[in-house]
């Protein structure tokens, strides 16, 4: 285990952000896809995701935060969703659960005119 975290980035966290984290993190709070938020006393940020590292499962809120654009820690408290608002899903190109939008075949068109000939 401790070879997996010293050698390999791609399984959670490195060493150095393990070293980080442990002597100047100060633990922010957490996401609903349990991905922790960590800030040292200079106001550097960083996270450490709780799987597979990518980047788009940041939610929209906490990636406000991430990139200093508001102060304000999101909390499960003040989440309120409007009706029309959807829940965040990470990027899935690449994978088998990719969008694939229904193929349109050419005679499910009907055309609104004729081709001249």
């Amino acid at each position: 285990m401790i070879f997996k975290i010293i050698f390999t980035w791609w399984h959670r966290q490195t060493f150095g952000t393990f070293l980080k984290t442990l002597f100047s993190g100060i633990y922010v709070g957490k996401d609903e896809f349990g991905n922790k938020y960590y800030k040292s006393k200079n106001n550097e940020r960083w996270v450490i995701y709780s799987s597979r590292i990518e980047a788009t499962r940041i939610t929209s809120d906490w990636y406000l935060w991430m990139h200093h654009t508001t102060d304000k820690i999101p909390n499960e408290i003040d989440k309120k969703k409007y009706g029309w608002q959807k829940n965040h899903k990470e990027n899935k190109t690449g994978t088998n659960e990719k969008y694939n939008p229904i193929k349109i075949k050419k005679d499910m068109v009907k055309k609104k005119y004729e081709a001249w000939k």
